[in-house]
């Protein structure tokens, strides 16, 4: 196949069956020569003259014509194929098996029609059937033989007329039958309602049989639209009628193609293709040409016929190939020829044997890579522009009749110099997978070589068919070695490349990929599938019609795979959904949102699976499916939990261990280990390098799969040592460690042959009967590298003790590991040894057997099971294979016991794994530990017991190995299911063998096996019950590898669904149908579809009307985005009701609804009014934020709102109840936010406040109500500030008792709170009472008794959950507290009850002489206290002179009755009582007498000194300044100490020492000025004098001079302390 033919014509139903099917190829081929040898045949037999014995019977005729007519195998086979068909309705004779004549593919494909040339004059000239015909064979033999010469010109005649009339009339037959049939065919596959539609042959041409230099026509009606262009191929070559002139002769005409072959030769003999394309597919119609000669001119070129059947011709042929090519090397854009000599013995000249070129064992098909002739005696393949994917393993096949030779070697191709200096190599292999209609996803294989820098990334080019523009993808480098590519014209055929790029610059670019088509996978399975032939029979049904039911929701939801590209889902179907199909809508939604997406707008989801791209990577989804049918959409599944979309696939780790071994002086065997864990494994790359240049080369350009690689060329001598690094699709690995150093030169034998295979051991019996007796064994240890072919068994007799001679028991090896040798003696005793076979001979026997009894076992249990295999090792689980035994006992088998111990326990440890017995003869045993090591064995059970074990087991370590793959269950965008197998581990020998329930499968009627490479995929070609099962696959020639499968019930169902799901596209959508309102109040329906092409319909219908584009609706379709909308201006009445977008892309449909009606319809059209007129309202000045409130910390009340739209003529006008208020200063338009303060609201601020907004364009007022409802919130929210600034409730001592208080910034009168004692409200008495003094609120607890311990609280109300503080006043607190108490209640007693001076004395006293001077003051204390006067700090005894009073127990006073100047000085009265002392001082200044100048007063400056005159006042400063006669003293002492005579001195001190004592009793002071409280101001106060005073001018400033303080004071004043401590 050309490499420029698109993908998708090599999947079409009729495209190059016939030329793949090589024995159809052959038949056709090996006419030439067939023909030649009848006619030689003819022509001979008429020189020998022999004798009128053809007139025998018809059986002559027709052993001459098989006989002088050979028809190759291959080509009876295919003919035969088709006779089943047209006989069951032609024949006369039913039971007649007749051949059949379509042509089938190995995939039971029609590829065509076969007109039986020779087989028909047999068939139909003799009326026999097959096996009337066999014994004609056998009968007519020698005759037909012996007249084979001698028929003579009217058996010629005979023989001719006969062929070419049943020939005629087979054709005439078989034409018209199949015309009838695809024209049907045709008719029932078109699509009426569709214009476009692929090609479709209406006429095919037929097959034509002609004589030399005849003309032959071949015609056909194509129909299809576009109109398809016709191509006409002459085995798969295109026939230009340019470069033949005259010989070909194309017309087209009317849909009618024909082509004209003038004068036919011999050579035009072959298979014509005729093919239509157009864009939207291709299809091809094949039609064969025979040629043949006349009697006479034909060469004598065959020899003449022999007697005997030959293989072909009579002749046995022999094939060498000798000048073959070897290993060779090539560079990048080079063009290299590989060719070799092929004899062939006898050498005829027109006999052309079939020539195959291989590379890695895929055949070689003509192209513009490669060219392939053939000359006669040389085979030669040109490679014509060398790339790395041309670099391999390359065969030479040349296939007789006879046999086959092959001739092998590598080609090896470097990389072509870089066009720039470092840059890497040019990526490989690059191919197209998942072809959609605009999206294919482009996989290549990185370089091996790097360019000394690693790469950054690769760029992906595409160019359109017909075209050389190339264009670049992706605008970054992408590193993974897959990258979708999108935005793809439908229909349209492109080629792919890739390059390279590292830091240095860009690669050259790859080979470009074959074309591929962009076109829908439904349309190419369409295309790709066949139809049954016509069976002449057409049923027609009609089911009854059900009601529509809506489905339920789908079941057991989950996430079967997730990689960065994709999720896949699968769930099950909902036990309600009626008698219809049901489809699917999948929605997704990121982790952490409740927003919804369908996912699923383009591709209708049928099956119960689905894969979602474009998912962004890291993020986390979660997704759900609903159903759908006719009757509607049910409820959503359950969600799955949320997946993280995440690559899975990681860089390979680096191989192990590389051990190379010599092959040849220029080449080495590298071998190493596989990396672990690699998954997608695409191969290997391994490096060379000379010991001590540190310089690496690729030893191969294209990526091995194996563990093993032959490295040629080589520098012989020189030592080298090996590197590999392992490759898939996420990058390279790290290279893994050197090897040895190994010296170039060649091995002994020049390599490892195979060998054969060591013995096979565990000789045992497992059945005896009177003369025969089954063995079982064991397969060898080691197989020889081959396959092991069959066993040899050898028997030997024992008499008395001495082994006699051995014997063969088979002749033909047998491929069971169980044989049964007969023809033994009963009773007789023998050894047994057996001997294994493969492709290399035999091996040596195994050691003789012990010694058995030919004895009839008479036992009733079973005897032992045998050939045990352990299978599907891992970490903790194996599967152990068996089969039951031959000898069944009396009864039946009827179940299995396992046993298992491990390998070095002792025989007692065996145990037993199942306690059932088990039916099957395979068992999964799960019991395992990882890294121990197990054997064992089997027992058989029936109705007598159980029977003997089995030979146990080779030990097996439970470990899973590196590079461990299991079945992976696909379900393509076919709907196709398959289960996938991959091993990287593979060999050149290595198979793929796929078992159910552990049996191997052979029939492929329900399931298709496709291997390539390292992959084997299994596909359902109909999953039904009859598949559950276990399905496994194992590959032969590794460490093992192999996986199983189980199909259930469940999973049936759920694979079934998930199949129906991807037959079935929807158009999938991001977002349903939703309404939302814009400005101007219009409303806006819309949905977004997650993808959609340009030819994408949308329906907009209401209440089952469709809507058209006009002044009401607006519609819009984004084709970039996908969003579809549609617009009014308002909603009327009228307009309530359903509104569904119908949206279809080619057969892609959805739809979705949004019903507005009742409640919802009349809230969306009052909002909608709303917002109309408010966007009237803010074309003037407007509110953008209306009038609310704010209450700042302090608990001030701010009324604001913000404005828009103004300008500097707006007006902003505040008002109360109806009333404008003042705005104060604040009031501005900063920032567009109007301000009116309320400070320290109280209840009279309660009202209704308006603001309102205008100038010329308009204006806009804000309401807000602060009265009931709304003043309790906004005093609720002052009340909550006022709680939250409070702070922790504190504890203070009283001389009352206990105060608890809390401060807070504000306190309002409205504010209420409540006191609690123990969570309980406290009852105020006159004892417990509370109160606010400032901000600070208090409770007050008045001589606390042990009963007002415990928790108290304070909560303050705020209209919500109020706010407490709590304090504990209990324990140490309560008795520190009570303690302070009781302290402070003592000193309050003292400070309320000890002597003091009320006041009335002033501080400075101006008399003129000769005047009397009467002071009084107040004076208090309980007891009365005495009173004591003192001048200069000595007590005045009472006398005519000076006279002391104390009257009422409260008045002291002091008179001098006549003032002299000896009066002046320094005054005190001293009063005390047992709780304290207390002193107030004056001065007494005598002036020289005056006249009267009138009342005297008192008078007091700003400093409160007394100054004494009438009435008249100092006028001048200096005046005022001489009238100042003192300053303020001192008015209170805690203590006088006063200086007695000697002769009172002792007296005094007892006295003092007394007062001292009861001082001590009393409470402790600690601030001096409460035991001295001040005297009573003197301001104001007036005193009248029994004699005149002296005017103020008299009155002379004089300071007091202070005295000394007694002996005493000391002593005094430590008492003093004592009491203040």
């Amino acid at each position: 196949m050309s490499g420029s033919t698109p993908f998708y014509q090599k999947h079409h139903r009729h495209y190059d069956r016939g030329y793949r099917s090589k024995e159809l190829e052959s038949a056709v081929s090996q006419y030439q020569s067939s023909s030649s040898s009848s006619y030689a045949a003819r022509r001979s037999s008429s020189r020998a003259s022999a004798s009128a014995a053809l007139s025998a019977s018809s059986g002559h005729v027709v052993a001459l014509h098989e006989r002088t007519t050979p028809i190759p195998c291959s080509y009876t086979r295919l003919s035969s194929s088709y006779s089943g068909l047209e006989e069951s309705r032609l024949s006369p004779m039913p039971k007649r098996a007749k051949p059949t004549y379509l042509a089938m593919d190995k995939e039971n494909q029609i590829i065509g029609y076969v007109v039986p040339i020779f087989r028909g004059s047999q068939e139909y000239a003799s009326g026999f059937s097959d096996t009337e015909e066999a014994r004609v064979k056998e009968s007519a033999g020698y005759m037909a033989r012996r007249n084979l010469f001698t028929s003579g010109l009217e058996m010629e005649r005979t023989e001719q007329t006969s062929r070419k009339v049943s020939m005629r009339e087979s054709a005439e037959r078989i034409s018209l039958s199949k015309r009838i049939y695809e024209n049907e065919e045709h008719h029932k596959r078109m699509n009426k309602d569709s214009l476009m539609h692929a090609p479709e042959f209406v006429i095919k041409p037929r097959s034509h049989t002609v004589w030399e230099k005849q003309c032959v026509r071949l015609h056909c009606t194509v129909s299809g639209w576009p109109d398809p262009r016709v191509v006409w191929y002459k085995n798969n070559v295109t026939i230009d009628p340019m470069a033949h002139p005259g010989k070909y002769k194309l017309e087209s005409s009317y849909n009618v193609h024909s082509l004209e072959i003038n004068r036919c030769d011999f050579d035009d003999t072959a298979q014509y293709r005729v093919s239509a394309m157009n864009s939207k597919g291709e299809l091809s119609s094949f039609a064969s040409i025979v040629v043949k000669r006349f009697k006479g001119e034909v060469e004598e070129a065959l020899p003449m016929p022999r007697h005997g059947l030959i293989s072909e011709y009579g002749i046995t042929f022999d094939t060498h190939i000798v000048d073959g090519f070897g290993v060779s090397f090539g560079r990048e854009g080079e063009t290299m020829s590989l060719g070799a000599t092929v004899i062939i013995s006898p050498n005829l000249a027109r006999y052309q044997p079939e020539v195959q070129w291989y590379r890695d064992d895929v055949l070689l098909q003509p192209s513009k890579w490669c060219h392939m002739h053939w000359s006669g005696d040389k085979a030669t393949l040109t490679l014509t522009h060398l790339n790395k994917e041309d670099e391999g393993l390359y065969t030479l096949r040349i296939t007789t009749k006879s046999k086959y030779e092959t001739y092998s070697a590598y080609v090896f191709v470097r990389d072509a110099d870089a066009e720039v200096e470092g840059a890497p190599g040019a990526p490989l292999d690059v191919k197209c997978q998942d072809a959609n209609k605009d999206y294919v996803i482009v996989t290549w294989k990185q370089p091996a070589v790097d360019g000394g820098s690693s790469i950054l990334g690769y760029f992906v080019d595409r160019c359109e068919v017909g075209t050389t523009h190339w264009s670049q993808c992706n605008d970054t480098p992408i590193k993974f070695a897959r990258f979708p590519v999108t935005g793809l014209v439908e229909g349209r055929s492109y080629t792919f490349r890739v390059r390279a790029v590292n830091k240095s610059g860009m690669s050259r670019p790859s080979r470009v990929s074959e074309v591929v088509a962009a076109m829908d996978p439904a349309d190419r399975a369409r295309m790709r599938g066949t139809s049954a032939p016509w069976t002449g029979q057409i049923i027609v049904t009609e089911e009854e019609p059900a009601e529509g039911v809506v489905p339920g929701k789908p079941k057991e939801l989950e996430v079967t795979e997730a990689t960065k590209n994709y999720v896949v889902l699968s769930w099950k179907p909902p036990g309600e959904r009626g008698h219809e199909g049901i489809m699917y809508y999948v929605e997704k939604c990121v982790s952490g949102t409740d927003s919804w997406q369908r996912v699923n707008t383009e591709i209708p989801v049928k099956s119960p699976r689905f894969a979602l791209f474009d998912l962004a990577e890291g993020k986390a989804y979660s997704f759900r499916v609903r159903c759908c049918n006719s009757a509607g959409v049910g409820e959503p599944s359950e969600a799955t939990e949320a997946t993280t979309v995440g690559d899975k696939l990681d860089i390979p780790s680096a191989p192990g261990r590389v051990v190379p071994t010599r092959n040849t002086d220029t080449s080495v065997v590298v071998s190493w280990e596989a990396s672990r864990d690699a998954k997608e494994l695409v191969g290997y790359y391994i490096e060379a390098s000379i010991v001590g240049s540190n310089k690496f080369e690729p030893c191969n350009n294209k990526p091995v799969k194996g563990t093993r690689f032959i490295c040629h060329g080589l520098v012989t001598g020189e030592s080298y040592v090996f590197r590999v690094k392992a490759l898939n699709a996420a990058g390279l690995s790290e290279c893994s460690q050197e090897s040895e150093a190994i010296e170039v030169k060649a091995a002994i034998g020049g390599g490892i042959p195979h060998a054969s295979p060591t013995p096979p051991y565990g000789i045992s019996v497992l059945e005896c009967v009177r003369d025969s007796m089954v063995l079982a064994w064991k397969q060898p240890t080691f197989i020889g590298g081959a396959d092991i072919t069959g066993y040899f068994v050898d028997y030997r007799e024992v008499i008395n003790g001495v082994p006699g001679t051995w014997h063969e028991a088979n002749v033909k090896s047998v491929s069971d590991r169980a044989y049964r040798v007969s023809d033994l003696k009963e009773n007789r005793k023998y050894q047994f040894q057996v001997r294994a076979a493969n492709m290399a001979g035999v091996g040596i026997p195994s050691l003789p057997s012990g010694t058995f009894v030919c004895e009839e076992w008479t036992i009733a249990v079973p005897g032992p099971p045998h050939d045990l295999q352990v299978t599907e090792v891992r970490a903790n689980t194996l599967v152990l294979l068996y089969k039951p035994p031959v000898y069944q006992g009396r009864d039946p088998v009827n179940g299995f016991y396992i046993d298992i111990k491990e390998a070095d326990a002792e025989e007692e440890a065996w145990r037993g794994v199942n306690e059932k017995a088990v039916l099957t003869n395979y068992m999964k045993i799960k019991i395992l530990k990882e890294g121990e090591t197990y054997v064992f064995r089997v027992r058989a059970q029936n109705k007598a017991g159980v029977g003997k074990a089995s030979e146990p087991t080779e030990p097996v370590l439970a470990e899973t190995k590196p590079g461990t793959t299991e079945i992976v269950v696909d379900v393509d965008d076919d709907g196709v299911i398959s289960m996938n197998f991959a091993c990287s581990n593979l060999t050149p020998d290595s198979k793929f063998v796929w078992s159910k329930n552990y049996e191997e499968i052979t029939d492929d009627t329900r399931i298709t096996v496709v291997t390539s490479g390292g992959k084997s995929k299994a596909n359902f070609n109909m999953l039904a019950e009859d598949d559950i099962g276990i399905y496994s696959c194992a590959v032969t020639h590794t460490d093992g590898a192999c996986s199983s499968y189980t199909l259930s019930a469940e999973e049936l169902k759920k694979l079934l669904e998930l199949s129906h799901d991807h037959k079935f596209p929807i158009i999938p959508l991001k977002t349903e149908l939703a309404v939302e309102l814009q400005e101007k109040g219009r409303i806006r329906f819309w949905l977004q579809a997650e993808k959609i092409s340009a030819n994408g319909k949308i329906e907009y219908v209401f209440n089952d009307n469709s809507l058209s584009q006009g002044e009401k609706y607006k519609m819009n379709f984004n084709k970039d985005t996908g969003v579809i909308e549609m617009i009014m201006e308002s909603l009327l009445p009228e307009d309530e009701g359903t509104f569904t977008f119908q949206l279809q892309d080619g057969k892609a449909t959805n739809q979705s609804s949004l019903v507005l009606i009742g409640d919802v319809f009349k809230g969306l059209q009052k909002e909608s009014a709303f917002m109309h007129k408010e966007w009237h309202r803010k074309q003037g000045p407007h509110f953008v934020e209306y009038l609310s409130y704010e209450v700042t910390p302090e608990c001030c009340v701010i009324l604001k709102c913000k404005v828009g739209n103004i300008k500097k003529e707006t007006v902003a006008l505040w008002y109360k109840d109806g009333r404008e208020v003042k705005g104060d200063e604040k009031l501005t338009f900063t920032e567009g936010v109007l301000k009116l303060e309320i400070a320290q609201i109280s209840k009279k601020d309660a009202g209704v406040y308006e603001i309102v907004l205008k100038d010329d364009r308009g204006q806009d007022t804000s309401t807000l109500n602060l009265t009931e409802q709304g003043f309790r919130d906004l005093m609720n929210e002052v009340f909550s500030n006022i709680a939250n600034s409070s702070t922790a409730l504190k504890i203070q001592s009283t001389d009352e008792g206990i105060r608890l208080y809390s401060f807070v910034s504000y306190y309002n009168e409205a504010l209420q709170v409540t006191w609690h004692h123990k969570d309980s409200a406290i009852a105020f008495t006159d004892r417990i009472k509370s109160g606010v003094v400032g901000e600070q609120l208090w409770l007050q607890i008045t001589e606390p008794t042990e009963k007002d311990k415990g928790k108290y609280a304070i909560e303050f109300h705020d209209g919500k959950s109020g706010l407490k503080r709590t304090v504990e006043l209990s324990g140490q607190a309560f008795d520190d507290a009570y303690a302070e108490f009781q302290r402070l209640k003592a000193a309050a007693i003292a400070e309320r009850n000890r002597a003091r001076v009320a006041g009335g004395l002033p501080d400075v006293v101006t008399i003129q002489e000769l005047k009397a001077l009467n002071l009084t003051c107040n004076i208090s204390g309980e007891p009365l206290p005495e009173v004591v006067w003192l001048k200069n700090e000595r007590e005045i005894v009472s006398d005519g002179h000076y006279v002391m009073k104390l009257e009422a127990g409260k008045y002291a006073s002091f008179t001098i009755t006549t003032v002299n100047t000896a009066d002046s000085g320094k005054y005190s009265i001293l009063v005390k009582n047992k709780y304290g002392t207390e002193s107030a001082d004056f001065t007494l200044v005598v002036t020289e007498g005056k006249g009267d100048l009138g009342v005297t007063s008192y008078l007091t400056d700003a400093d409160g000194n007394v100054i004494i005159g009438c009435k008249s006042r100092p006028t001048t400063p200096t005046e005022r300044r001489k009238s100042v006669t003192g300053k303020k003293m001192q008015k209170r002492k805690d203590s006088v100490i006063l200086q007695k005579p000697p002769e009172e001195k002792e007296g005094k001190k007892k006295e003092e020492k007394k007062m001292e004592d009861k001082t001590d009793a009393l409470p402790k002071t600690t601030d001096k000025k409460k035991a001295a409280p001040a005297v009573a101001s003197r301001v104001g106060k007036q005193e009248t004098l029994q004699q005149p005073t002296t005017t103020a001018d008299e009155a002379k400033p004089d300071d007091v001079p202070t005295s000394e303080k007694p002996a005493e004071k000391p002593q005094i004043n430590k008492g003093k302390n004592d009491q203040d401590e």
